[in-house]
């Protein structure tokens, strides 16, 4: 078993309390610790909530920052598994929201059949996603401009958080964040994701046409630089196949920090009333 004794613990509550289970998975840069305002919010609303973190995360920004080599290594299909794993434990199947690479793994997890209903939201893209826009290649670049960072953990400086994540925000309110939120980030899935179109075999790949895929809502920040509409289309236009609803929606005016920064209530309102549809 590798789920934390955390992890452990909310699976149980989740299934003890009886409500329907919304699993919420973070991207690269993150911990499950910032889903907090989601997971309150989504438990006002009548459901049980977890946040599997990524394998070995830290619980704390301050312990992460402090160990910031626990990150390295970590592929895509490893986290994919181990949340995964965390799904399986439910005694109900679960909505799954996740955002940047936590938006690929939850349409992954779709693909597996183990959503009821997903909402990735500007999500990495998967093998088949051909666009590659100009913003997203220089967000990557801190990570892909050094093939030695494969195997390393890579945190951001403020000027490259500024443009990937905090570029729709005023500039105090981008300082905030990045005192708040990033930790050093796994180099893998980011080579897995620029090479996958490249790579047959690639972990950076989803199910899109699996009948038990469940309803999906793929939502898109208007600004994003990291995960532009142009990937969400794409993606969109491979899920729209599936037999299950497929639905896009653009947040306007919203970069890659929609989810933690002041304005994520709409974002969060918007998942919410997809998943009170279809959960």
């Amino acid at each position: 078993m590798s789920l934390n004794a955390r992890e452990q613990q909310e699976v149980d509550a989740a299934n003890a309390s009886g409500r329907k289970p919304v699993v919420f998975v973070h991207g690269l840069w993150m911990l499950a610790s910032s889903w907090q305002p989601w997971r309150s919010f989504f438990e006002q609303n009548g459901y049980a909530t977890l946040a599997p973190g990524w394998p070995d995360d830290p619980e704390t920004v301050a312990e992460a920052r402090e160990h910031p080599e626990v990150f390295a290594g970590k592929s895509i299909k490893q986290v994919t598994d181990h949340v995964a794993e965390a799904v399986g434990g439910l005694t109900q199947q679960p909505a799954v929201i996740g955002h940047s690479f936590g938006g690929l793994i939850t349409q992954q997890l779709a693909g597996r059949g183990l959503a009821a209903v997903s909402v990735p939201i500007d999500s990495a893209p998967f093998r088949g996603v051909l666009p590659l826009p100009l913003s997203a290649l220089r967000s990557a670049m801190p990570v892909l401009g050094n093939p030695a960072n494969y195997r390393r953990a890579v945190s951001l400086t403020y000027p490259q958080f500024r443009y990937s994540f905090a570029n729709a925000v005023s500039e105090s309110e981008a300082e905030r964040l990045y005192r708040t939120f990033p930790v050093a980030g796994s180099g893998v899935p980011l080579f897995q994701a620029a090479t996958a179109n490249l790579n047959p075999a690639t972990e950076a790949k989803a199910d899109t046409g699996n009948p038990r895929r469940g309803p999906m809502l793929l939502i898109t920040g208007e600004s994003d630089h990291i995960a532009p509409r142009a990937i969400a289309e794409a993606s969109y236009r491979k899920q729209r196949r599936n037999s299950s609803p497929t639905e896009l929606q653009e947040i306007p005016g919203r970069g890659h920090s929609l989810v933690f920064d002041s304005g994520w209530q709409e974002v969060a309102d918007t998942a919410l009333a997809f998943v009170k549809q279809h959960h």
